[in-house]
């Protein structure tokens, strides 16, 4: 049974900062408050606490949500819904659940699991009653090996176009609602999804390697007959597959996506999380052999944006240069101080990648 050990092992805190300090990033780009983020996991006792202290902190937001959807008054109603999306990305924060370091186990055994299965599940809730308050016209869109909702601009008859966000390896629809935003202010409609071994699917799916099956789901199930695709960390493979293999991507985006894997180079961190989301050790290795885009690449026909930043350097990982170099459409923009999702610099991409997309889906935006 995984418990905390409290705040009486210096070692158990170290480890739990340590990997806090890891995460300060990649929490500022989900979108959390910092200094609530250093409160909370500032008192960590140990890397086992991580999934408790922020579900709490989740379950937080919903009672101030509750207590405002009891008021009963339109400008309640728009504070309920700010706080469900706050409760949504500290419940998805808490499925990060810590991975093996220097030889310690990661606190991932059957109840540990249990309980980051439960944070996807309410970070998937507080999302759809979110945008119930904030959004009516938001729709739940599933089928097989997929889930999510369709987003659409406000105020615009019509949307001038479809993009499909794929979140990665252990990300998921929650992390990237500044990504659906910046989207959505553009006048596109946006199609935020989890797929099988993603979010809300992780604990009843695997991670599959051949994703342009999913979103030629997803596609069917929008009924367009185009889209935009926007991959981030793993999904950035993702939508570059897709985008050489499904016929209805007009236009793609990738931030900080792998062109190839090496496994036998890979961190320990990062060949755990990908076993653990692939099934197994067999499993992943084989998962990591199909991620190479040296044939495909040159298929990307579509306009692409390929976003790295020159921190992000993990072994095993080639980025996005290569993909950038063979598709025959393609900008590489490289951010000198971006660290992995560039959650460091979204001023620095961000705006761009939304004009890409919407200027390769439009008449109207401005293609960079």
């Amino acid at each position: 049974m995984d418990k905390p050990t409290g705040g009486n092992d210096p070692r158990g805190v170290a480890e739990a900062r340590a990997y806090a300090e890891d995460q300060w990033t990649r929490a500022l780009g989900i979108g959390v408050d910092p200094h609530e983020y250093r409160r909370v996991t500032g008192a960590l006792g140990s890397r086992a606490d991580w999934c408790p202290a922020l579900r709490r902190t989740g379950h937080a937001y919903l009672e101030r949500a509750e207590r405002a959807e009891r008021a009963g008054t339109p400008v309640s109603a728009v504070t309920a819904g700010e706080h469900l999306l706050t409760a949504a990305r500290w419940f998805h924060l808490a499925t990060l659940v810590p991975y093996e370091v220097a030889g310690v186990a990661a606190p991932t055994g059957p109840e540990a699991r249990a309980e980051m299965a439960r944070a996807a599940a309410e970070a998937d809730d507080a999302l759809g009653r979110a945008l119930a308050v904030r959004e009516p016209g938001a729709r739940r869109i599933r089928g097989e090996g997929f889930t999510g909702w369709l987003r659409v601009p406000r105020d615009a008859a019509t949307a001038a176009g479809t993009v499909i966000v794929i979140p990665g390896l252990d990300s998921a629809k929650e992390e990237f609602l500044d990504v659906t935003d910046a989207l959505l202010a553009r006048g596109l409609a946006v199609y935020a999804m989890d797929g099988s071994g993603q979010g809300a699917l992780a604990a009843t799916s695997p991670l599959r390697p051949d994703y342009e099956q999913v979103v030629g789901r997803v596609v069917d199930a929008l009924d367009v007959p185009r889209v935009g695709l926007v991959g981030l960390s793993l999904g950035g493979y993702f939508a570059a597959r897709t985008a050489a293999l499904e016929p209805r991507v007009a236009a793609a985006a990738t931030v900080s996506g792998p062109f190839r894997l090496d496994w036998a180079e890979l961190p320990a961190p990062v060949a755990d999380i990908l076993t653990r989301r692939t099934g197994g050790p067999d499993a992943a290795r084989a998962f990591a052999r199909r991620v190479d885009l040296t044939d495909l690449a040159p298929r990307v026909t579509a306009p692409l944006l390929v976003v790295d930043g020159d921190q992000d350097v993990i072994p095993g990982v080639t980025n996005g240069e290569p993909l950038a170099r063979l598709a025959p459409h393609a900008t590489h923009l490289r951010v000198p101080h971006g660290d992995h999702l560039l959650g460091n610099a979204r001023p620095d991409w961000l705006p761009r990648l939304a004009d890409h997309l919407a200027g390769a889906l439009t008449s109207t935006g401005t293609a960079m």
